[in-house]
């Protein structure tokens, strides 16, 4: 394995070489389709594959066939002879046969980020987001802090748009600021951010990376040689990971605290530069700017704004681009106020270390969580424990509801529990109904699941979804 931005010799002067080039594409999904697009465009031979043949996946190859392309449905591709390069979709695992195949026949295995670095336009720059929480709401604030400043940019990578389709628009952007996931960061090699930020890590997707080490490696590559290196004061391994970084340009840290020399902050009640401006320090927006309130957001911000800064924007343009920014569905959505009580949709919270979060900014709260869960009771008992003195009561769902309340019992039990073991189309009816039982007024029912929504719901999004048309069934709702 070679070293975050170290380059592979192998794929030196790569735009230049891709005519007649044998590709292969493994995966579709988002990714596959718009990379096999490309390079068939600059002429190069590409087959691709994917395990999944659902309606999507053969649209996609119907549309790919009409290039020039075959697309065949294999779980476990051979690698076709004769191919010069594989570019892997994100979260195929580095152990499989096809990628040991690559590597005894010498053939370079990148993922799309790489790919998208690898054929940028001279000049663009990159602003890069990693960490297990909080990702998206960091890209698109500093998305909206860079056109607040008057730079044409874009946020790409893990929050939607392909990179690969970024960064071949025909008028190229000067600054990207690109989320990127652990799965694209192993794939990675020599990309390369002016600026970049480790905002947390957490146990998150150790059935892919194995343990706890080697995703917090992959996370760390974002941290290339002369990248401004941005972590978070308040998370140690972030902080551990920019420490350790060989040959960044610089370590910039954040806080909720004090910003203390060389790092950004909140004083009082505002958001304080003392990294890129004058060392006694500049205000660069009020902490009532951040939507939604938290103390989460507010740390999402205040690394949002350090790589804005690290690329040049002034100060006004931070508070400009957070009154501009508009928060992600189902992050801490508040969907209605019933009674007095208030009902907040934060679905996406998939981990028990996004639900502690969003559990800190409430005081009083009737949580509804459960699902599938991903991560140890460990984890589990932390969250509780931290968030035990804010629950008015709990109720739980879903598949994996006994971890979290042999949790509760351990570490909350006087917190009221109730168990909705329905898993059909109505049950968050009866779950909705039971936590506005619970509530009071000033309270705040908060779907924060900490687990995954595929025992019960297509994704987080349905589970939002049918959270918010429950919530808007209830009496009194408007």
């Amino acid at each position: 394995m070679r070293a975050p931005g170290e380059a592979d010799p192998r794929l030196a002067g790569l735009a230049g070489r891709l005519a007649g080039m044998q590709v292969f594409v493994n995966g579709l999904g988002i990714t596959g389709p718009p990379v096999a697009r490309l390079l068939a465009g600059r002429g190069a031979l590409v087959t691709a594959a994917d395990g999944r043949e659902d309606a999507a996946n053969r649209q996609a190859a119907t549309e790919l066939a009409g290039l020039g392309i075959p697309v065949t449905f294999t779980g476990h591709p051979p690698l076709p002879p004769g191919t010069d390069l594989v570019i892997t979709a994100p979260g195929f695992r580095p152990g499989s046969p096809l990628v040991a195949a690559a590597a005894a026949a010498g053939v370079p295995v990148i993922g799309d980020v790489e790919l998208a670095w690898l054929l940028r336009p001279a000049g663009q720059e990159w602003l890069g987001v990693t960490g297990t929480n909080g990702k998206t709401t960091t890209v698109l604030m500093l998305a909206a802090m860079l056109g607040a400043a008057g730079y044409r940019s874009v946020a790409a990578g893990n929050v939607g748009l392909p990179v690969i389709e970024a960064v071949t628009e025909p008028e190229p952007y000067p600054v990207m600021a690109v989320e990127l996931s652990s799965f694209q960061l192993y794939w990675s090699r020599s990309v390369r951010p002016l600026a970049a930020v480790v905002l947390n890590v957490a146990a998150h997707h150790l059935d892919w990376h194995g343990d706890f080490e080697s995703y917090a490696q992959a996370k760390s590559r974002i941290y290339a040689p002369g990248t401004v290196a941005v972590c978070n004061a308040d998370d140690a391994r972030s902080r551990e990971l920019a420490a350790a970084a060989p040959d960044t340009a610089r370590v910039v840290a954040y806080r909720l605290g004090a910003p203390g020399p060389g790092e950004l902050g909140v004083a009082g009640d505002a958001l304080v530069d003392r990294a890129f401006a004058d060392p006694a320090g500049v205000v660069l927006a009020g902490v009532a700017d951040v939507r939604p309130a938290g103390p989460h957001n507010v740390a999402d911000a205040l690394a949002a704004a350090a790589l804005a800064r690290a690329y040049g924007a002034p100060a006004a343009a931070i508070a400009a681009g957070l009154a501009a920014f508009r928060p992600e569905p189902h992050r801490m959505s508040l969907v209605a106020r019933v009674g007095g009580v208030d009902y907040v949709d934060d679905s996406k919270a998939t981990n028990p270390h996004a639900a502690a979060a969003a559990l800190a900014a409430y005081p009083s709260v009737v949580w509804i969580a459960g699902g599938l869960l991903r991560s140890s009771g460990a984890d589990v008992d932390q969250l509780v424990g931290a968030a035990g003195a804010r629950l008015r009561g709990v109720v739980l769902l879903g598949a994996d509801r006994e971890v979290i309340r042999r949790s509760l019992a351990r570490h909350a039990p006087d917190v009221p529990v109730v168990e909705a073991a329905r898993t059909d189309t109505g049950a968050m009816d009866l779950v909705v109904t039971s936590a506005a039982r619970l509530a009071v007024p000033g309270d705040t029912v908060l779907l924060s699941p900490a687990a995954q929504s595929f025992d019960m719901f297509r994704n987080y999004p349905a589970r939002g979804d049918a959270f918010a048309a429950a919530v808007g069934r209830l009496p009194g709702a408007r």
